[in-house]
């Protein structure tokens, strides 16, 4: 079975497992310490929030100020529009941020909200009947 996870450096675990858990991951106390937490999209889609001296002792580049730069856009898919914007505001409520309005591309609609340490994740719907040519 293929799966994804990704690894996020954050300044607190535990503010940032309230957050992506408003959103709507769930914790698995399996891959949990003091240090990081598994945070479960899907049974494929894994987000490990880890402190930065984790974080760092898988790589030996330094750690992206991800407030001040962008180091990479995480989107999630979600069955419609009432859905993505359920989720941004759930998030904005648990003090994410949304950095830039709703974009509208006919087919898709998306919406972006930022973690406490600046991750940008992209929260989109998609209706492929009303892509361009379908």
């Amino acid at each position: 079975m293929k799966q994804v996870f990704i690894n996020l450096a954050v300044a607190d675990v535990n503010k940032s497992m309230t957050f992506y858990t408003q959103l709507g991951f769930e914790v698995n106390l399996q891959f949990c310490d003091d240090d990081s937490k598994c945070m479960v999209w899907s049974e494929h889609i894994f987000v490990m929030i880890m402190t930065h001296d984790k974080f760092k002792s898988f790589t030996n580049k330094p750690i992206a100020d991800t407030k001040s730069h962008i180091a990479g856009l995480f989107a999630l898919s979600v069955e419609s529009v009432e859905r993505v914007n359920e989720i941004v505001e759930k998030g904005l409520a648990a003090g994410g941020t949304e950095p830039m309005p709703m974009m509208d591309h006919g087919f898709m609609q998306l919406r972006k909200v930022e973690d406490y340490d600046g991750h940008t994740w992209e929260i989109f719907y998609m209706d492929m009947s009303k892509f361009p040519g379908a």
